[in-house]
């Protein structure tokens, strides 16, 4: 039988047939390059195409290198345009070649038609080759006294490439005066504001070695530039009008009449219809009016409308990036936004990242008078077909419930959640009744009547199966089946998955969910103690199980909290019972997830992406290790400021809480407790240097729980019948001859007594200290925030604040002096300042006091920040003597 016939295809315009192919078009090139016969240019176009997209694609086509050149003496933009591409693209691998268009690119600069000088030069100054900058002198020159503003424009942009390429060139042609004179006389706004953007480049780099750099830099923001600018911003495009505000934050003006007329002058830049120009204002407002208390809330006023404005106008994505912004706003002024809560209800169509931003923004600004209506929207979505926005609703819920606005409603709302057939909604409200419990333990009785209902085996999650165990634990006095509960649910221990014949993904998988079952494991531990303190004989022998469990178990955690259990109870149950069980009191606070300083750090970059990833994965530098080292890990907890993650020093390996990296599931050898195989890359990430050196003796013993003993002739890995009878006889138990060992050494760890820290040096204040206004707020905007802290104050010096002037004398007889002040009760804001003694190192400080709380803000800025402890020390210690001295 004979074979099939081949199909016939025609090769792709786009992919060379063979070897031929480039010579092919080479000699089509070079019989084109001096035809002057009519179609010539639509010749040459398509074989100008084919070159560009063999390029495109990866051939080489460098040996066109000549041809091509030959072939742009022509008038046609177009492929004026594709020759410069070609060039560019070639040039800057092999500088060689860049030496053949020299002559026809300087001759293109002197062209008659405007675009093709301006293309010219573009290409000229792109080459960036450092031997051919001697070349771009006189073409940059003629350029910037062109006059087409596109030529100048584009010559602007080149003197930049140029200081990039030589700077020592650039300079010495004095082109950084050209672009000065430019942009305070050009009458073309582009290039006025590109001239602004080169210097702030050039003056920016140079100014760390040259001094009349540094005043170039500063002339900038002088008040003549700033005005000439603000007078002539309408006449600008967007980007030149942010690029121009951003510059206006920088400046610090003379007095508030000053800040008043710059306001007025941008007052209509709020009805911008361009979202970034009025970010970009909105900036401006804030940081001239940060030392304006009063005026700084009237700000807040004035720019809710544009904003909230913006959010209901656009696009998704436009929507996401302002409501990051009015977010940040939100968190620092919630009752400015409270009457508008109903501009953060959700809409069916949005996506769910602009969904969940919005849930975070009603959490912040409920209050008493809205608290009811915004629960009562938060319930509607937990019914959501939305999974995620369902959770993060009942979430919700419960963020407003122990921020105390109406609680005894909420409670009922959450309870009524309990009662729904759905597993997640029933997962997370069993989270937020645990939270709720331990800030209202006044609920106890009525929330326990509805989670006894519950059944364990309904319950899959881990985070909702340990909170049912904290309150099976917690309560097991009030709960009839609690110890019962607890028995099936250690009797269920081993359930774990098999690793065999998994894939790389499943076994990831499977090792997550091991992970997060360590922490019921946890809680179960403790659950199980608590439950014996209070019903012994119901629970005495899932007791003796679940410690025998915990101590072969594979983590470390659970392994080491067991045998801890063990060994205290060995030692005196009623000393076990008051450590594991001692009296509760209710949670007043939780944590925040972060801390004021970083807050503030992203408030200072108000218009950045710092704002626009708060609640986004990470930033560029985090999420390309995290992609690197395939984490799974939700990596939006490593939010931080630019500084974090563009500061050298701050990109160190990155610590991952929640999952332990690439491990690998095998059979544990005989006689060996099962361990977690982690590679050594992975898990040096996860250790400090002394965890290294104690990894590595515990890998020298065998074993990585081979813990030493206390030298009792019962191992270890007690069997259950062991751990029963030392919890069946408690009266042995306290009289055991390791009754005098410290609790540290409970494990038998052998811990050394951390060394003493030496305390720090005094430091001395200049007492005659000065600091003008202008200066100060200078360097409040330049310094980076040193130490941010809370101190307690105590009831005399509360009693004292009622006449601030008290304060104030009091800080100066410490060398502290007070450059402003202003608020009444119950907040107060000042502003001090010292100065290190003998030298001219400046401290600032920021310090809000409230007076209902008794609680002190404190931010700290200094020149010398390695003394800033030192101060905050000081700084402390004269606070806390106000009004007992």
């Amino acid at each position: 039988m004979a074979p099939p016939a081949q199909s016939q295809r025609s090769p792709s315009p786009s992919q060379p047939s063979g070897k031929s192919e480039v010579s092919d078009l080479k000699l089509q090139l070079r019989q084109l390059a001096g035809s002057r016969a009519p179609g010539v240019d639509d010749s040459k176009r398509e074989l100008f195409k084919k070159v560009i997209s063999y390029m495109t694609i990866g051939i080489d086509v460098s040996s066109l290198f000549g041809e091509m050149v030959m072939c742009s003496a022509t008038s046609d933009i177009v492929l004026k345009k594709m020759c410069y591409l070609y060039v560019g693209n070639y040039a800057k691998v092999n500088p060689d070649l860049a030496l053949l268009t020299i002559n026809f690119l300087q001759r293109d600069c002197r062209d008659e038609d405007p675009m093709i000088r301006g293309l010219a030069l573009r290409s000229l100054c792109s080459l960036r080759v450092a031997n051919l900058v001697e070349y771009l002198v006189g073409p940059l020159g003629s350029g910037l006294k062109d006059s087409n503003s596109y030529v100048r424009m584009v010559a602007v942009m080149g003197v930049l490439k140029l200081y990039h390429i030589s700077a020592s060139t650039c300079i010495d042609a004095d082109f950084p005066s050209i672009l000065k004179h430019l942009m305070l006389h050009d009458s073309d706004t582009q290039v006025v504001a590109n001239c602004l953007s080169a210097l702030q480049e050039i003056w920016s780099a140079e100014a760390s070695t040259s001094e009349e750099a540094s005043r170039e830099r500063e002339a900038l923001i002088s008040k003549p530039v700033i005005y000439y600018l603000l007078n002539r911003i309408k006449e600008f495009c967007e980007w030149a009008q942010c690029l121009v505000l951003e510059l206006v934050t920088k400046y610090v003006p003379s007095d508030s009449s000053e800040i008043f007329d710059i306001m007025n002058l941008l007052e209509d830049r709020l009805q911008h219809a361009n979202g970034a120009v009025v970010l970009a204002t909105i900036r401006v407002f804030l940081q001239l009016t940060l030392s304006m208390t009063d005026v700084h809330q009237q700000v807040y006023e004035r720019i809710k409308a544009p904003l909230l404005t913006l959010v209901s106008s656009g696009s998704p994505e436009q929507s996401y990036a302002v409501l990051s912004h009015l977010h940040l706003l939100v968190m620092r002024a919630p009752y400015v936004f409270s009457s508008d809560y109903k501009h953060f209800y959700c809409q069916y169509n949005e996506p769910s990242y602009v969904k969940r931003l919005k849930l975070e923004m009603l959490t912040a600004v409920a209050n008493e008078s809205n608290t009811y209506e915004i629960v009562t929207e938060l319930c509607e979505y937990a019914a959501n077909v939305d999974i995620p926005i369902a959770r993060e609703s009942i979430r919700a819920v419960g963020k407003i419930a122990l921020q105390q606005y109406d609680v005894n409603a909420i409670v009922d709302r959450l309870l009524q959640f309990l009662e729904m057939e759905k597993d997640y909604v029933t997962a997370e409200a069993l989270v937020l009744v645990k939270d709720l419990l331990r800030k209202y333990p006044q609920w106890s009785h009525d929330c326990i009547a509805v989670v006894g209902n519950i059944s364990s085996k309904n319950v899959q999650e881990p985070k909702a199966k340990a909170a049912l165990i904290w309150m099976l634990g917690e309560y097991s006095q009030d709960m009839q089946d609690a110890p019962y509960v607890l028995e099936s649910l250690v009797e269920n221990w081993d359930e774990e998955h098999s690793a065999e014949n998994l894939s790389c993904e499943d076994k990831k998988r499977l090792l997550s969910q091991l992970i997060q079952l360590s922490a019921v494991r946890l809680h179960l531990l403790t659950a199980v103690m608590k439950c014996f303190f209070k019903r012994p004989p119901e629970t005495q022998s899932a007791l003796g199980a679940a410690l025998a469990a915990g101590i072969a178990d594979f983590h470390q955690d659970v392994h080491d909290r067991a045998l801890f259990y063990y060994r205290i109870l060995r030692y005196n149950v009623s000393v076990a019972e008051r450590v594991v069980n001692p009296p509760k009191q209710a949670v007043s606070v939780f944590a925040d997830t972060q801390s004021s300083e970083i807050k503030d750090r992203i408030f200072d970059e108000f218009n950045s992406l710092s704002v626009l990833y708060q609640k986004k994965p990470g930033f560029f530098w985090c999420v390309t290790q995290i992609i690197k080292e395939s984490r799974l890990t939700d990596i939006h907890k490593y939010l931080q400021p630019s500084y974090m993650f563009t500061d050298k020093e701050h990109r160190g390996p990155l610590e991952f809480a929640d999952e332990l990296g690439n491990l690998s599931i095998g059979e544990a050898a005989n006689n060996v407790v099962p361990t977690q195989m982690v590679e050594e890359n992975d898990k040096d990430l996860l250790l400090t240097t002394s965890e290294k050196e104690e990894t590595k003796v515990s890998r020298n013993n065998g074993s990585a729980y081979s813990v030493p003993y206390d030298g009792s002739s019962t191992s270890v890995f007690a069997s259950q019948t062991q751990i029963e009878l030392a919890v069946s006889n408690p009266t042995l138990a306290g009289h055991s001859p390791q009754a005098s060992f410290a609790i540290d050494d409970l494990l038998g760890l052998g811990i050394p007594a951390a060394p003493a820290v030496p305390s720090p040096p005094q430091l001395k204040l200049n007492t005659k200290a000065a600091l003008d206004p202008s200066t100060f707020q200078q360097k409040w905007r330049q310094l980076p925030v040193a130490l941010s802290q809370e101190i307690s104050v105590s009831p005399q010096g509360v009693a004292a604040l009622t006449a601030p002037q008290a304060l104030l004398r009091h800080m100066q007889s410490h060398s502290i002096h007070c450059i402003a002040s202003g608020g009444q009760s119950p907040n107060f804001k000042f502003f001090f300042f010292a100065q290190k003694f003998e030298e001219s190192s400046n401290y600032l400080v920021e310090c809000v006091i409230n007076t209902s709380s008794a609680k002190t803000q404190v931010k700290i800025k200094a020149d010398d920040q390695n003394t800033s402890q030192d101060f905050s020390t000081l700084f402390e210690s004269a606070l806390s003597k106000f009004g007992t001295s």
